[in-house]
């Protein structure tokens, strides 16, 4: 029976349950810090007899890594390192470059070196291709692997080991398309991926949940490359088909291990283990371990199989059977740690066993010198949260802080989400800003952060006109490759709710990157937004994006936006958006494509102006001539005048008489006089000539021109004086 039987006992135990692991925590703490205090002592005493010596190339480099470090890069700092150090070896070089802080500065003494007579090898190119990989800066790593051969003349050969370091770092980075796109790369440009390529990629697509991608790479990977995979390989394989509740799949591959010579290992066996765990077959899973034992005699269990045991067990709330693996665990010589008591502890809380939390933590803190960490306080707290006891749990994050234990993202979204719950949002909201302050989502330790842990907190700020304070930590998470597309969402809606759209439109090219598919309603926003703001630009961008997710939005929202493009005078991109419309079938506007024409022509670009005529004739469409010809006209492009006409005569169309005329005898007064009879002979065979009046002056600048025959032909057509007077 537990101590807590209803909830008015619940604060009671709370208190007594903290101040037990408190004081027990403050014992281990001075235990902690004297023995680090007298240990340092002895060290340093040992230092002081044993002095290391360090050579002067170490000093050289810790020199130079020193003034690079504490100023910014310029013509100044480069003349203090040529004047100081005249000639750089390969061992210094490398050290430098290791000390250096910033990615952006080792780049810079990177290519001084290279100006200053020091050559470059593979092993270099190599090194400042995994610092920049390494630290984020994916686009400059990219470009400097696709300048290695111009830099070293095609002396380094770009082999598999370059992409493989990059593929990993985009995979890292989450950026799922760019390392696809890479692995395409690699492959054009005649570098053979090899077992570690395929080992990256493999683990980039399952972490995404490809699965059938998996399967295709896997199998290009032995028939078209002939890459024999290794036990590496499985184990990627059998994770990742198990973390994508495929274990069934897993085991396939696990039995396909011993056709390549692979022996399973402890990490194969963890994998199916999890796998099972995770699909609620703990009982499976248990009797997997046991015949492990039997069947493989130098493979054990290790401290990862049995805490996934008790994890497994504790998902179901069989918190006797975690018990009886934990015991089985010890028994077998293996010690508990960190994660195996925090995962007991977790079930425990979950089933509410507070004095059986008290008998082990007692045990493991006093004889097995176990710590309460981070992860042990977040449990604890998590559960009180549960519990309704909110109190306690921030409690226990002074009492943290007090103790000196860090805090991690999780600690602080158990806290926000629970004050968002409670309504407290100006708590949450100091404790968000103490979150981004701090950077701790940025560190390496602690647990991954939970993007959808924060939505509650997102979505107060993007009601509140706080969005840019939300985007601040959402940026923080995603540079920790954490996802969560409803947060996309929230945020974008919230940036246009401020009319920041061209924020909300960033954050949608960061959600499609990552291969996030908006829904219709994010993109509507957007291009609504974008047109409100009279930016017709971003939102046409926008548009193509919702087509190319499958999206179509109403034929009014075309227009729209070429109105918008026409009437900021982007002539360019209205045509093309004009043959984007036709391509996807959607209903011109008359007026609309008539003042595109209209658009092109005052901007010069002519060819143009007729493509997208005779483009929109041939598919059904058609332009105001008269207006277009007019136009035209007035602005002295006769010969475009004259063209425009005729195009409307080969198309069977009425045209206007006066504009004809007006035509005609304006190509006689240039000397043009065959062009103009070409267009008079057009419309004698359309049967239009009889109402025009400039014949006189055509058959004049015929004769004129030497053209008697064509003359001859106009006074054969020409109205006497009575059809003159009628007309």
């Amino acid at each position: 029976m537990t101590p807590i039987a209803n909830s008015r006992t619940r604060p009671l135990f709370a208190r007594q349950f903290w101040n037990f692991i408190s004081q027990e925590q403050v014992h281990l703490q001075l235990a902690l810090r004297y023995y680090s205090s007298s240990n340092g002592e002895e060290l340093e005493a040992d230092n002081v007899k044993k002095p290391r010596k360090s050579s002067n190339k170490s000093k050289t480099a810790k020199s130079m890594a020193r003034l690079i470090n504490s100023k910014p890069w310029s013509t100044e700092l480069e003349s203090s390192l040529s004047y100081l150090f005249h000639s750089v070896s390969k061992t210094t070089f490398f050290q430098v470059l290791r000390f250096i802080a910033s990615p952006s500065k080792a780049f810079e003494f990177f290519n001084w070196a290279s100006r200053n007579g020091f050559t470059h090898d593979s092993r270099s190119y190599f090194m400042m291709l995994e610092i920049l990989g390494r630290n984020g800066n994916l686009n400059t790593a990219r470009n400097f692997l696709f300048s290695i051969a111009r830099r070293s003349n095609g002396s380094v050969k770009i082999e598999d080991k370059f992409f493989n370091s990059l593929l990993r770092n985009y995979g890292n980075a989450g950026l799922f398309n760019e390392a696809i796109k890479l692995f395409s790369l690699m492959k054009s440009t005649g570098v053979s991926p090899s077992v570690v390529t395929f080992n990256s990629l493999l683990l980039i697509l399952l972490k995404r949940g490809r699965t059938n991608m998996a399967h295709s790479v896997f199998d290009e990977m032995r028939g078209t490359y002939g890459v024999t995979p290794d036990t590496y390989t499985f184990n990627i394989l059998i994770r990742g088909f198990c973390k994508n509740s495929m274990v069934d799949e897993g085991f396939r591959f696990f039995k396909e291990m011993s056709r390549f010579n692979c022996d399973p290992d402890v990490v194969t066996y963890n994998s199916l283990v999890d796998g099972l765990c995770r699909a609620g077959k703990v009982r499976i899973a248990h009797n997997l371990v046991k015949g492990m034992v039997k069947k493989i005699k130098d493979l054990s269990p290790d401290v990862v199989t049995y805490t996934t045991l008790v994890r497994g067990y504790c998902m179901k709330r069989e918190i006797d059977e975690a018990l009886v693996v934990f015991e089985e665990m010890v028994s077998r010589g293996l010690k508990p740690n960190d994660i195996t008591y925090n995962t007991l502890i977790k079930g425990l809380c979950e089933v509410q066993k507070f004095d059986k939390i008290k008998e082990i933590l007692g045990e493991a803190v006093g004889v097995r010198g176990f710590v309460p960490d981070t992860c042990t306080y977040n449990t604890l707290m998590n559960a009180q949260c549960d519990a309704g006891n909110l109190d306690e749990a921030l409690n226990m994050f002074k009492m943290m802080k007090e103790l000196k234990i860090q805090p991690d993202s999780a600690t602080y979204s158990v806290l926000i989400r629970s004050l968002c719950h409670r309504g407290d949002f100006e708590r949450a909201e100091q404790l968000f800003d103490e979150l981004f302050d701090e950077e701790i989502l940025l560190r390496d330790d602690g647990c991954t952060p939970l993007v959808a842990a924060y939505n509650p907190m997102f979505e107060f700020l993007c009601k509140n006109g706080k969005t840019r304070k939300a985007e601040r930590v959402f940026r923080q998470l995603i540079k920790k490759g954490t996802q969560d597309p409803p947060s996309y969402k929230t945020l974008i809606i919230g940036q246009c709710k401020e009319g920041t759209f061209e924020a909300g439109y960033e954050l949608l090219l960061f959600m499609l990157r990552r291969d996030y598919v908006p829904d219709f309603e994010t993109y509507e926003l957007l291009i609504n937004g974008f047109l409100q703001k009279d930016e017709p630009i971003l939102a046409y961008k926008t548009l193509e994006r919702m087509l190319k997710s499958s999206y179509l939005p109403r034929t009014s929202v075309f227009h729209s936006i070429l109105s918008g493009l026409v009437k900021n005078d982007f002539a360019r991109e209205s045509a093309s958006f004009v043959v984007l419309m036709i391509d996807r079938k959607i209903r011109q506007n008359m007026s609309l494509s008539t003042h595109t024409i209209r658009l092109l022509f005052d901007s010069g670009l002519r060819i143009k102006a007729f493509q997208i005529v005779e483009l929109l004739y041939d598919n059904g469409y058609v332009v105001d001539m008269e207006e277009l010809i007019g136009f035209i006209y007035q602005n002295g492009k006769l010969l475009d005048a004259h063209k425009m006409l005729s195009f409307c005569l080969e198309k069977g169309h009425n045209v206007d008489i006066d504009a004809c005329n007006a035509v005609i005898e304006g190509l006689c007064k240039m000397k043009r006089s065959l062009e103009a009879f070409g267009l008079y002979y057009k419309l004698v065979e359309k049967g239009s000539h009889q109402q025009l009046n400039c014949l006189e002056g055509l058959r004049t600048a015929l004769e004129a021109g030497g053209r008697s025959e064509e003359a001859k032909f106009v006074s054969k057509r020409m109205p006497n004086e009575r059809q003159l007077t009628d007309i």
